[in-house]
This record gives C-alpha cells, sequence and structure tokens, in this order.
C-alpha cells in the first residue's frame, strides 16, 4: 500500500501563538511529527501543507518536503481539516502521483511514534477498514450510557436513546474516543465519498502516556512533562 503523510500547519494560532514552530523541550513542535513521520516505515512520502513561508522553512530543515504553499482560503480557523487534506492530495494526483492512502499527522501530537503510524496502516490494510484513527479508552463518567443531554424543555434523557442507565461501571460497554495523532483513510474513501472515516471505522488504541493534543497552554506543560519523562 502506498500512503503518503500529510503535516497541516497553518500560521495562525489563536491558543498557543505560532505554536507549530514554537520550542518544546530545545525542539520546534514540527519537528517531533517530522521525525516520527520519516521514520515510519509504512509511509512513502511525508509533505507539509502550510500558508507560513517561516513554518515551510521549519519544514523543511527537518527534512519535510514542501511542494506548495496552502491557499490562505484553506488556512483560516474554520476552514476543514478535510479540505486541507484533499487539496494535498488533488495537487499531487495533478502532477502524476497517486496514493492508495492518506495519513494525517497533526503538529499538535508531538508524542505520536512512528511505531503506531506503521501499526495504523498495518491495521488499514490487513483488516479492509476504510480508516483507521488512534484511540484512547473514555474513563466511566463519559460513556455515553451514563451522558444526559437536554431537550428544548431543560429536561434530560440519556444520549444512548435509553429510559434508564446502566447500573454498574463493570457493566459498561467499552467506549472510546479520539487521541488525534494518527488518522489514515483510504484514498477513494477521502476523494470519492468525501470522508475522512468511511463507513468501516478502525481504532488503534495508543498509550495514554504517549498522547497529548496541544491546543492552550496547559497542554503545552502536559507535552513538556510526558517528553522529560521519557527515556533517551
Amino acid at each position: 500500500m502506498k500512503t503518503l503523510g500529510i503535516v497541516p500547519a497553518r500560521g495562525g494560532s489563536k491558543g498557543v501563538p505560532l505554536k507549530n514552530i514554537g520550542l518544546l523541550c530545545g525542539k520546534p513542535l514540527i519537528q517531533y511529527t517530522a521525525e516520527s513521520g520519516l521514520s515510519a516505515r509504512k509511509l512513502s512520502r511525508v509533505i507539509l501543507s502550510t500558508d507560513d513561508e517561516e513554518i515551510a522553512a521549519a519544514g523543511r530543515t527537518c527534512g519535510l518536503e514542501t511542494p506548495f504553499m496552502r491557499p490562505a482560503a484553506l488556512a483560516q480557523d474554520d476552514s476543514p481539516m478535510i479540505d486541507v487534506i484533499q487539496h494535498a492530495v488533488s495537487w499531487l494526483e495533478a502532477k502524476g502521483e497517486r496514493f492508495d492512502a492518506i495519513c494525517l499527522l497533526q503538529p499538535t501530537s508531538p508524542l505520536r511514534r512512528a511505531s503506531d503510524i506503521d501499526a495504523c496502516i498495518e491495521l488499514l490494510e490487513s483488516s479492509g477498514a476504510d480508516a483507521v484513527v488512534t484511540t484512547l479508552p473514555l474513563p466511566p463518567q463519559y460513556n455515553p450510557h451514563w451522558i444526559y443531554v437536554a431537550d428544548e424543555a431543560g429536561f434530560l434523557h440519556l444520549s444512548t436513546g435509553e429510559e434508564s442507565p446502566i447500573a454498574r461501571r463493570q457493566d459498561l460497554p467499552p467506549a472510546f474516543h479520539r487521541d488525534g495523532s494518527v488518522y489514515v483513510t483510504r484514498r477513494d474513501v477521502l476523494m470519492d465519498e468525501n470522508s475522512m472515516y468511511g463507513k468501516k471505522l478502525l481504532g488503534y488504541m495508543v498509550d495514554p502516556e504517549t498522547s497529548v493534543n496541544i491546543d492552550s497552554p496547559a497542554d503545552w506543560l502536559r507535552a513538556k512533562q510526558l517528553l522529560q519523562k521519557r527515556k533517551p
């Protein structure tokens, strides 16, 4: 399977200004994703999609290819990630290069390991799934069988539609959330079905000690603490 890795890094950031090239434990944030992506055996090529010349230069220093600059219209706060990925795929296909699958690697997950990238791609290859995403288990208090939503009158209803919650924690079915570090999608699902997930989605569980998604100064601090705990 020929798989393209895409690292999206726009210039604007409200939560942590200039976070994509900010120094985290002595290295630009984007370098962590570059290192894991370029070390992954299952990625055929890894490119950077950015609208910012400074980020592009930092990415090239880290070994990332920057074959194009992302249009400003796709670098806004509300720009959908799928549009960013489809733009990159369309640009490469117009140049005659086609891939079987696309792997999204966001710089905001600096603790991601190359082995997790490879494992997700291997799972996509072997399973026949439309997509694979990295996941973490949900704590029991956030399980859908214990979550209530309010109707227009303010009355609470279980998110599952059931009348009563499952009584015992031990009886709750496992539930998961995306950790955001790796998304792998088959090319045709992404481009033809306009979806990053498709109808057959599988999760690959990652270690909570390697999972952080930087969106705030508190996340940045946690990433720093986890990196400092890692063995050389």
